[in-house]
């Protein structure tokens, strides 16, 4: 199966980062459109991106500050069953960010457009923490 991976340095401290992960009002800020949950192994998170996008994802791994992972569990069919995780390094400076999103059946277009969005995703979290840069949803791919 093929799988996607992208690290990446913060320059905050890992706490910071993991916060923004794991709280859906973080999630909201750079990923979703809205989303709710409560942090913790084993609890499901609706992760809303617009009408008719209402997914959700399982909590399998939560471990703060270090790592967090989701399993979707309602999405689109390439992404279902997939796991999408961070693990966060204490660095020089702030926090190494190793990005996975694991587990699609196939490299498809979607897993090649889902790559590009990933980039860009990560890319306005690292603002939004570092700069306080917020992107309204609607522009979130088109920065």
């Amino acid at each position: 199966m093929p799988d996607i991976f992208h690290d990446f340095p913060i320059a905050a401290p890992r706490e910071v980062v993991f916060d923004l992960l794991s709280r859906p009002e973080g999630l909201a800020q750079w990923w979703t459109l809205d989303s709710k949950g409560t942090p913790g192994e084993g609890e499901v998170y609706q992760l809303g991106f617009g009408p008719g996008y209402a997914w959700e994802g399982i909590v399998r791994v939560y471990d703060p500050p270090s790592r967090l992972v989701w399993e979707l569990t309602k999405a689109d069919a390439d992404w279902l069953g997939t796991r999408v995780g961070f693990e966060l390094h204490a660095a020089t400076g702030g926090t190494q960010v190793r990005f996975t999103h694991v587990g699609w059946p196939e490299v498809n277009e979607h897993y090649r457009v889902s790559n590009m969005c990933w980039a860009m995703y990560l890319r306005i979290l690292r603002r939004h923490i570092e700069f306080g840069e917020t992107v309204p949803y609607a522009e979130r791919l088109a920065v």
